[in-house]
């Protein structure tokens, strides 16, 4: 898939960009800042945001709906943040990419200079956010950072990048249980370590767009390490998810119909490794895009189980 701008769309509106319309009517600078942010494709929000309802949920805390909230604001301002660090540590490989050549720091429609100080105005609301937790969330999500910092140069050095990832993308689950509870460290921990198995799965299929570029330019993803074995690697990977998902379930709540609830979320993952077509294009995209409802489901699950007879 190419991120090369359509002859009859503005500059910068890529083939993947969800929110065409709206995106098309900005000027181009804040076209721009709205892309390199990636706010026309929420769905790296929205897998941001999961993780986080998941660890409150699961507390047996209620709906937390203001919680939510901030933690929505946060997943939105500090994905879009990552994304900024990402294409600006990036922007040399970024060129190199068909799918990614048109970014705005890559194609040069946005300096380097203008990125940081977006970057800047987006962490600052995430610290906005972080104000509005308790004292052990607060450290828990400053814990991060380092991890955060770290990740865009992996698909430098390791074939997989989706395992640090796994490790960044999920911890909005720690924070969230932090936020309400400190105790269950062992149901937090099978709960993270799955959550992360699931992000290496779905970031493994999003990998499978860009092979062919990433071989040319050196750069390393797990879609390339297992090759033609990437169905059976997603499944292996799904199926550790919901093994450790169970354990957590268990581990909170020895009740074996609390497991059940995680059925409709093993059924959706099933289904995305049986109708997986490596070779087409738009399948691996909107199999990853399909995530989100995934992230709902789990949701749903957490609740249930944290919730029961309180």
């Amino acid at each position: 898939m190419s991120d090369t701008p359509h002859s009859d769309t503005p500059e910068g509106i890529v083939p993947d960009t969800q929110h065409r319309g709206l995106i098309a009517r900005l000027p181009q600078m804040p076209r721009d800042l709205a892309q390199l942010a990636r706010f026309d494709r929420p769905i790296g929000w929205w897998l941001l945001f999961w993780p986080c309802v998941w660890g409150v949920w699961l507390t047996g805390t209620g709906l937390q709906w203001q919680l939510l909230l901030w933690f929505l604001l946060g997943s939105i301002a500090m994905r879009g943040a990552g994304c900024v660090y990402n294409d600006i540590v990036d922007a040399d490989l970024d060129r190199q990419v068909a799918r990614t050549a048109a970014r705005p720091v890559a194609s040069g429609r946005v300096s380097k200079k203008t990125a940081w100080a977006w970057l800047l105005a987006l962490c600052l609301i995430g610290l906005a956010v972080l104000l509005q937790l308790r004292l052990e969330a607060q450290i828990v999500a400053l814990a991060s950072v380092a991890l955060v910092a770290a990740y865009p140069f992996m698909k430098r050095i390791t074939w997989w990048p989706q395992a640090w990832l796994g490790m960044v993308f999920t911890w909005g689950l720690l924070t969230g249980w932090s936020a309400m509870r400190s105790d269950h460290l062992d149901a937090l921990a099978a709960l993270y370590v799955g959550s992360a198995l699931w992000v290496i799965g779905f970031d493994t299929i999003y990998a499978l767009q860009d092979r062919e570029d990433d071989a040319l330019v050196g750069i390393r993803s797990s879609a390339l390490r297992l090759g033609g074995k990437v169905r059976g690697g997603v499944a292996l990977f799904y199926g550790g998810a919901a093994g450790l998902w169970a354990l957590a379930f268990w581990l909170l709540r020895p009740d074996p119909v609390a497991l059940l609830a995680l059925l409709p979320v093993a059924v959706h993952l099933c289904w995305q490794v049986i109708t997986l077509d490596t070779e087409d294009a738009a399948n691996p995209l909107d199999r990853f895009r399909s995530n989100r409802f995934a992230g709902a489901l789990m949701a749903a699950a957490c609740f249930v189980v944290g919730n029961a007879g309180a």
